[in-house]
């Protein structure tokens, strides 16, 4: 048995409720790994799943956290492949707000040498997330004209990245003016829009004819409505989540969110063959079930060569409210990462 530390709400609902404890973790299984963690990532789904607002949220007490990295200390009496002391980066359905975890052999990948170990932590379920949607969905090509929302995000930054080695142009948008030099300067974006009351004619601007094949879509409301209505004949949006539904409070505003589910844009599936447009939504949390898709997806992603995940904000374990906090803002770049002593 370890003794490990982990971040646990008894109920989702409210931020609040995420305690660090000390509990016992036995040894690895038979098909499993122990891994010592050194980072973790955050992700928006953390958020609403502690608030109770993800639909694959767990009954009851459960540890949050999606990806982390960290070095092997036990293996599986079955596991071949895998040394004690190997550096790896893993994807969790839950439960990676820990000191040590159990994990399934195929769930962890080898963390590159030349990688932090924040790096890794904000690699796979980001990755996955931009390169399945672009990709899979999307049907990314050259010369395309894509449209990333949270362009200064993790998914943000690796979207435009893998549009980049497609040949793509691309135009991201951003809540906050004080990302836009970042994302032309470092991350060689096209274009970089705010959003505000003027985001349909800025997009316009933005286009400046072109055509706009591709939205990566994780707003909502009037921006989802407003990117939609851009699309060109043909044109593919993804949406992948909510953020204006996100609360900057420990608890969500319930008023707030029946007022924005109320006014949410409608889209008309009658009228998408003479529109010619569609409409996809993905949730990565689901490609865990199907694993030997998610790592051959994996491996074509890899095969990229992306530069290792921009880190923006670290903070330290007994820290994870802060970072939840900041995240919550609206105000980081690229990852925010935990890391573990």
């Amino acid at each position: 048995m370890i003794q490990r530390q982990v971040y646990r709400t008894e109920k989702a609902g409210s931020i609040k409720s995420l305690k660090l404890r000390t509990e016992e973790l036995p040894e690895p299984k038979a098909d499993e790994v122990c891994v010592n963690v050194k980072a973790v990532g955050l992700n928006f789904a953390d958020i609403f799943a502690i608030q109770g607002l993800y639909s694959a949220t767990p009954e009851g007490s459960f540890i949050p956290g999606l990806e982390y990295s960290g070095e092997i200390i036990a293996i599986g009496k079955d596991v071949t492949g895998w040394n004690i002391g190997d550096r790896v980066m893993g994807a969790t359905k839950f439960g990676g707000y820990v000191s040590h975890i159990n994990s399934h052999h195929r769930y962890v990948i080898p963390l590159p040498d030349d990688w932090s170990f924040e790096e890794g932590a904000g690699f796979l379920v980001q990755g996955l997330t931009a390169y399945y949607g672009l990709t899979k969905l999307g049907d990314l090509r050259k010369d395309m004209t894509v449209l990333i929302h949270s362009a200064a995000g993790g998914v943000g930054i690796l979207a435009n990245r893998i549009c980049k080695k497609y040949g793509a142009y691309t135009i991201g948008t951003v809540g906050n003016g004080k990302k836009v030099d970042f994302l032309k300067s470092q991350e060689a974006y096209d274009e970089v829009i705010v959003r505000d009351k003027y985001f349909a004619d800025k997009l316009q601007a933005a286009l400046n004819s072109r055509q706009l094949n591709l939205v990566m879509e994780c707003i909502g409301g009037r921006i989802l409505k407003q990117s939609w209505e851009a699309m060109a004949p043909m044109g593919r949006m993804v949406a992948y989540g909510s953020a204006s539904f996100t609360s900057h409070g420990s608890r969500p505003n319930y008023p707030r969110l029946i007022w924005k589910f109320l006014k949410r844009p409608k889209i008309d599936p009658l009228r998408l063959p003479s529109q010619n447009k569609s409409l996809m939504g993905f949730n990565l949390i689901y490609l865990y079930e199907q694993t030997d898709m998610m790592l051959e997806i994996l491996s074509e992603l890899q095969a990229l060569q992306l530069r290792p995940q921009h880190v923006g904000h670290t903070f330290d374990f007994n820290q994870m409210h802060e970072a939840i906090h900041l995240f919550q803002q609206g105000k980081s770049v690229g990852k925010v990462a935990v890391k573990i002593n």
